[in-house]
């Protein structure tokens, strides 16, 4: 079997998917978590595009791209600036890369870029040569090469290669072709470009038409040997090709791929809920591998055969992915013995003892409420006991009154950064809007709700409900958002916050705060 590179973008082309923007810790335990999958390489960021993005790329090539790590890459513009950038994040890693690209579409060399054919080339040839002479990793990819003139875009990677690329890899940007095209196409590059055969072929494929999956294992079985990918495949627009469905794919049928990739897949299930705690993007149920009802059986005739026996209808188990098997059950009566076992088991090998006392303390109050705690349960409650942003305001207390012929009215009690308590109330239209006007009153950070949603993580009246929320900055101080590469345009930040409870006010008091205090830190930098 030949093995396929795993090249993930969580960190880059997904968080370029609106409202996905994490801050710089998050970022750091995302990277940490990728490195437990064991992704070959992480596009840590974009350098050029703020000084955060710089920030975090700089601390993952520190802190994860260690010697036994994984590969850390930065995306760069074919320009001097942008590679110095890019390098002067990622040269601290072990095993640094510079990752380097420029269209090579008709439509975008006339309309976006404005240079000819013979200026593209030129550039390639120089800035793929000036990022070598900085990083002996050099990957180079020809954006939307998926609308791009084979014949040219033969000529362009064999440029590249000559001047030093290690890895070449094709994106379908804009999601435009069909697996036939795609494979077709990376066929015809590895028979045409000279030197191809010699460095890494990779595919990018973006889910415009619903293919980016089936375009990557086009691919794949046309010879490239790196997929980029994302966890939960989110991205631009309609998001990236999905890291646990071309995994999977690759380890359910190998003997028809005759493939295989490195990746942990016991932790994919744990790497889909913390972005997902992250980002505020929930996964929908019927998403492949990682959805809520990817194990789930509510007709009759598919109960009766997977009890007979499970693959009957499930063509993978489980415990594959991570997701526990419920064989033990945990209720108030169970010990800090059994709630460390099932941590384990849900992939949550890392955690220190204070971080696994914490959540025990959350558990033990939980279970006094509930019959029984759900692995769903378990997972809501390291969500927002561990993953939550550093608290510049603390809730300390919210107290709600709302009814028939009852104006809903909210008392909070917050604890500021300077270590004083503040109190205040307000009157809203429902009892959140209370809650949300009453932090505002002490807090004072204008903004505007974009998104709140609410679901029970488990079924029952006792169930966990999650309230995940977007704001956006609204007064004149500025709060820099992302530069979009094609653009050059600023986009306007969106802080995201969770939060996790069995009384969903509270759940809505705990998520707005957790939104705030991303947006305060992010201004603290």
């Amino acid at each position: 079997m030949d093995k396929v590179y795993i090249f993930d973008t969580t960190l880059r082309d997904g968080e370029q998917s609106p409202g996905a923007t994490m801050n710089i810790d998050e970022k750091l335990e995302i990277a940490r978590q990728l490195a437990r999958l064991n992704v070959d390489i992480i596009e840590a960021g974009f350098p050029i595009a703020s000084p955060g993005d710089f920030e975090a790329v700089n601390l993952i090539a520190r802190e994860v791209g260690t010697e036994d790590g994984p590969v850390i890459a930065g995306l760069a513009r074919a320009n001097k600036k942008d590679i110095d950038r890019a390098w002067e994040a990622v040269r601290d890693a072990a095993k640094p890369r510079i990752h380097t690209f420029l269209a090579t579409s008709d439509i975008h060399l006339k309309h976006k870029l404005r240079i000819t054919r013979e200026q593209c080339v030129a550039q390639v040839k120089e800035m793929v040569s000036y990022a070598k002479s900085l990083c002996d990793d050099v990957e180079f990819s020809p954006e939307d090469a998926g609308r791009s003139d084979p014949e040219f875009l033969y000529v362009v990677l064999e440029e590249a290669i000559k001047a030093g690329a290690t890895t070449i890899n094709i994106p379908d940007t804009v999601g435009y072709t069909t697996p036939w095209e795609f494979g077709a196409l990376i066929k015809g590059i590895i028979e045409n470009v000279p030197g191809a055969k010699d460095v890494v072929v990779s595919v990018h494929c973006h889910n415009d038409l619903g293919l980016a999956t089936a375009n990557t294992l086009a691919g794949l079985m046309a010879g490239a040997r790196q997929a980029e990918v994302t966890v939960n495949g989110i991205g631009e627009r309609a998001g990236n090709t999905a890291l646990e469905e071309v995994v999977m794919a690759l380890y359910t049928r190998r003997e028809f791929f005759d493939l295989y990739t490195d990746i942990d897949t016991t932790q994919i299930m744990r790497a889909s809920r913390m972005l997902t705690a992250f980002t505020g993007m929930h996964v929908q149920p019927n998403k492949a591998i990682v959805g809520a009802n990817a194990f789930a059986h509510e007709a009759g005739i598919h109960q009766d055969g997977v009890l007979k026996n499970p693959l009957t209808y499930e063509i993978m188990r489980p415990e594959t992915i991570g997701l526990g098997s419920n064989e033990l059950v945990l209720g108030k009566h169970s010990g800090r013995h059994a709630f460390r076992k099932r941590l384990e088991e849900l992939g949550y090998t890392d955690l220190s003892d204070d971080e696994i006392n914490q959540a025990f303390d959350r558990f033990k109050r939980l279970a006094d409420k509930k019959k029984v705690v759900t692995d769903e349960d378990i997972e809501a409650i390291i969500a927002d006991e561990l993953y939550q942003p550093r608290e510049v305001w603390k809730l300390e207390h919210v107290q709600i009154v709302s009814g028939t012929g009852t104006r809903p009215t909210a008392t909070v009690v917050l604890t500021g950064p300077d270590g004083k308590t503040y109190t205040d109330a307000d009157i809203g239209t429902g009892p959140v809007d209370a809650i949300y006007r009453a932090i505002n009153r002490v807090v004072g950070v204008p903004n505007v709700l974009t998104e709140f949603a609410v679901k029970a993580v488990t079924e029952g009246i006792d169930a966990v409900g999650e309230v995940t929320i977007r704001v956006q900055p609204t007064n004149g101080k500025s709060v820099n958002g992302k530069i979009n590469p094609q653009t050059g345009v600023e986009r306007k930040r969106t802080f995201s916050g969770h939060g996790a409870s069995t009384d969903i006010l509270v759940a809505s008091a705990k998520a707005y705060m957790s939104a705030l205090n991303k947006l305060l830190n992010y201004r603290s930098r």
